[in-house]
C-alpha cells in the first residue's frame, strides 16, 4: 500500500507538471498570436476606413449573407414543419387501421393455453410491425401496471428491435394510461443499431382476456430527417454561392463606380502637391465621365489662375526687390543731408528747425521700411539662411530689455520677467531671435496704455517658450488671426508712434519659421494679448507642446516651491531709464505663469 501512494504521489506531481508545462505553451501561444491578430484587425479598420470599394462590398456581403440566413432560416423550419405534419397525420391514420385490427384479433380469439397465447400476440404484432406505406414502423407492447383485477397475465410485454418501453416518453405513456381508449402521439429518439433516430410514437390501449395493454406504434423519420438534410444542404449551398456571386457583383459594380471617384481622389492629392498637369482620364459620355471632364476643366482653369497669380507674386517680389535696392543710394544720400540739417536745426528760426526735424525722423522711418522690404525680400527669395549656435536665451532677453527702457520709459510701463530657470541654453540664431523678442515687446509697450507688460520664460524637455503679455487694448480673435499679414493693422486710423514699417510681426514669423518654431498670438478686446514664442531646443527638433498655454490664465508662476527669478524693468520717477535692472523679489507679484497646456 505504501509502495502504490507513492507512486500515486509521483504521478500526481508528474501530471501537475505536465499541465503547468501545457498552460505555459498555450499562454506563450495566444501572447504569439495576440499581436499577428490585432494587427489584422487594424488593417481591417484602416481599410474600412480609407476604402469605399471595400465599405462598399463588404457591408453588401454582411446585408446578403444575414437576409439569406434569415430566408433560410424560415424555409427551412417551413419544410420540416409540413414534412413533420404530413408524416404525423400519416401515422395516426395508420396507427388507428392497425389497432383496430388488432383489438378485432384479440377479441376474436379462442385460445386458453400459454402458448398459444404467446403465438398469437407474437403473429398479430408481427404482422402489425410489417412496413408501412411510406415510414417503416416498430412497437413496444406493454401490459398496463397496477391493474385492478388483472386476469392470469401470460404476456407482460413484447417489442420489436431490442427496444423496450424505456423509449416510450414518460409523458406519453402518462397520457395513454390515463387516457381510457383515446389515441396519443408524440415526438421521440429512439436506438438504432449505434445511432439514435427521430420517430413519432402513437400510443393506444389494447384488451387481451380482460388485462388491459398499451401499444405503441414507433414510426422511424430518419428518412424524412434524411430529406430536411438534403434540401438545407441545398439551400445553404445556394446561398453561399449566390452570396458570393452578389459579392462579384457588388465589387464589380462598385469597382466600376469607385475607381473613377479614386483616381480623381489621387489626381487632386497631385494637383495639392502642385503637380498642376496631372489630369483625369475620360472614357464614354455617362455621368462619370461628365464629372471627369468638368475635373480636368476646373483643374486646367486652376492652374491658369495659380500660375497667373505665382507669375505676378514673382513679378511684385521682383519689383519691391529692384526698389528697395534702388532706394539705398538715394535714401543714403538724402539721410547724411537730413543728419547735417538736424545737427544744425539749433542755428534756424522754430519752423525750418521743426522741419529739419521732421525730416529727419521720417526718414529715419523711411530706412527701417526699407530694411524691412529688403529682409522680405530675401525671405521671398529663399535666401535666409539660419546661423544657429548655442545661447543662453536670456541674454538675448536681458538685451532687447536694456534697448526697450527708453520706449518702457516714455509710455510708464514696467516691464516683468517671470522664469523657473536662471539659464537656458538654445540652438538659435540669436540675430533673428533678437529681432523677434524686440517686436514683440515694443508692441505690447506700444498697445499697452502704460500698463506692466509681464514676460514669461518656461522649457520643457523639448522647447523652449517666451510669452509676452500685455494689458492694453487687446484684438478679438480675427484680428489674432491675421496680425502677422504683411501690413495689416488692427486700427489704420490709429497713428503709429514709435514708427513701425507694418512688417515687424511678419518678419518675426518668417524667422520663427526658420528655426521650426510657433509663433502664436492671443487677444481679447479690453484685456489685452499675449504673444508665445515657441522655438526648438536644437535645431531641426519638432516641437509636441509649448511649455506655456497660449490663452493665459494668469500671468504669474504656479507656486512649486521653487524659488524664482523675476527681473523688474522700473521706468518710474528716479529710476535710471537707460536700462538699469536688478534682480528683486516683488511682493506685488504672485509667483505663478502659465504654463502646461496648448
Amino acid at each position: 500500500m505504501k509502495w502504490l501512494a507513492g507512486r500515486a504521489r509521483i504521478w500526481t506531481r508528474r501530471g501537475l507538471i505536465l499541465v503547468l508545462r501545457v498552460s505555459r505553451l498555450v499562454a506563450i501561444g495566444i501572447r504569439q498570436i495576440r499581436p499577428g491578430v490585432r494587427f489584422l484587425w487594424r488593417s481591417l479598420l484602416r481599410r474600412w476606413r480609407r476604402s469605399l470599394e471595400f465599405r462598399t462590398v463588404l457591408t453588401t456581403l454582411l446585408l446578403a449573407v444575414t437576409s439569406f440566413a434569415i430566408v433560410g432560416a424560415y424555409l427551412s423550419n417551413q419544410i420540416a414543419n409540413n414534412l413533420f405534419q404530413e408524416r404525423l397525420a400519416q401515422a395516426e391514420s395508420e396507427s388507428r387501421y392497425n389497432v383496430k385490427q388488432v383489438q378485432d384479433t384479440f377479441d376474436g380469439a379462442q385460445v386458453t393455453d400459454q402458448s398459444s397465447v404467446i403465438t398469437l400476440v407474437y403473429d398479430t404484432l408481427t404482422a402489425v410491425e410489417g412496413r408501412g406505406s411510406v415510414i417503416q414502423r416498430r412497437y413496444v407492447f406493454e401490459a398496463v401496471p397496477e391493474q385492478t383485477k388483472p386476469r392470469n397475465r401470460w404476456v407482460e410485454s413484447r417489442a420489436s428491435d431490442q427496444l423496450t418501453v424505456r423509449v416510450i416518453p414518460p409523458e406519453l405513456r402518462k397520457a395513454v394510461q390515463d387516457g381510457g381508449k383515446q389515441q396519443f402521439w408524440a415526438s421521440m429518439e429512439f436506438p438504432v443499431g449505434n445511432e439514435d433516430r427521430p420517430g413519432i410514437a402513437v400510443g393506444n390501449k389494447v384488451t387481451f382476456n380482460g388485462t388491459m395493454y398499451e401499444l405503441y406504434l414507433i414510426y422511424d423519420l430518419n428518412t424524412a430527417q434524411k430529406t430536411l438534410d438534403e434540401i438545407q444542404n441545398v439551400l445553404w449551398a445556394g446561398g453561399a454561392a449566390l452570396v458570393l456571386m452578389i459579392g462579384a457583383i457588388a465589387w464589380y459594380v462598385t469597382r466600376n463606380v469607385v475607381s473613377p471617384v479614386s483616381h480623381a481622389a489621387v489626381v487632386s492629392e497631385k494637383l495639392a502637391a502642385g503637380q498642376l498637369q496631372e489630369r483625369m482620364v475620360v472614357k464614354g459620355e455617362d455621368e462619370v465621365a461628365r464629372l471627369g471632364a468638368s475635373f480636368n476643366h476646373m483643374a486646367a482653369s486652376l492652374q491658369e489662375q495659380i500660375t497667373q497669380l505665382a507669375t505676378l507674386s514673382q513679378m511684385q517680389q521682383r519689383f519691391v526687390s529692384d526698389v528697395s535696392h534702388e532706394l539705398r543710394t538715394p535714401l543714403t544720400t538724402v539721410r547724411m543731408a537730413a543728419e547735417v540739417l538736424f545737427d544744425a536745426r539749433e542755428d534756424f528760426d522754430p519752423m525750418n528747425k521743426r522741419s529739419a526735424e521732421l525730416l529727419y525722423n521720417q526718414v529715419e522711418r523711411f530706412q527701417s521700411l526699407l530694411s524691412d522690404l529688403l529682409e522680405i525680400s530675401r525671405f521671398d527669395a529663399g535666401a535666409a539662411i539660419l546661423d544657429a549656435e548655442p545661447q543662453d536665451i536670456f541674454q538675448v532677453l536681458g538685451h532687447v530689455m536694456e534697448g526697450a527702457a527708453p520706449v518702457a520709459a516714455e509710455y510708464g510701463s514696467d516691464v516683468r520677467l517671470n522664469a523657473r530657470d536662471k539659464a537656458i541654453v538654445v540652438e538659435m540664431d540669436s540675430r533673428r531671435i533678437d529681432r523677434i523678442l524686440r517686436n514683440l515687446l515694443l508692441n505690447a509697450l506700444e498697445h499697452g496704455e502704460g500698463r506692466p507688460v509681464h514676460i514669461s520664460v518656461a522649457a520643457n524637455q523639448d522647447a523652449v517658450a517666451v510669452a509676452v503679455r500685455d494689458h492694453g487694448i487687446g484684438m478679438s480673435q480675427a484680428e489674432a488671426a491675421r496680425v502677422f499679414d504683411r501690413f495689416w493693422r488692427a486700427d489704420p486710423a490709429r497713428a503709429r508712434t514709435t514708427g513701425g514699417s507694418g512688417l515687424g510681426l511678419s518678419i518675426a514669423a518668417e524667422d520663427t519659421k526658420l528655426h521650426n518654431g510657433w509663433l502664436q498670438a492671443w487677444g481679447r478686446k479690453g484685456a489685452g494679448s499675449n504673444f508665445r514664442l515657441t522655438l526648438p531646443l536644437r535645431q531641426g527638433g519638432t516641437i509636441l507642446k509649448s511649455p506655456l498655454q497660449l490663452e493665459p490664465a494668469d500671468i504669474d508662476l504656479p507656486d512649486t516651491g521653487i524659488e524664482h527669478q523675476l527681473l523688474v524693468l522700473d521706468p518710474g520717477p528716479g529710476s535710471d531709464t537707460s536700462g538699469t535692472h536688478g534682480y528683486s523679489a516683488d511682493p506685488e507679484l504672485p509667483p505663478s505663469t502659465p504654463g502646461g497646456k496648448e
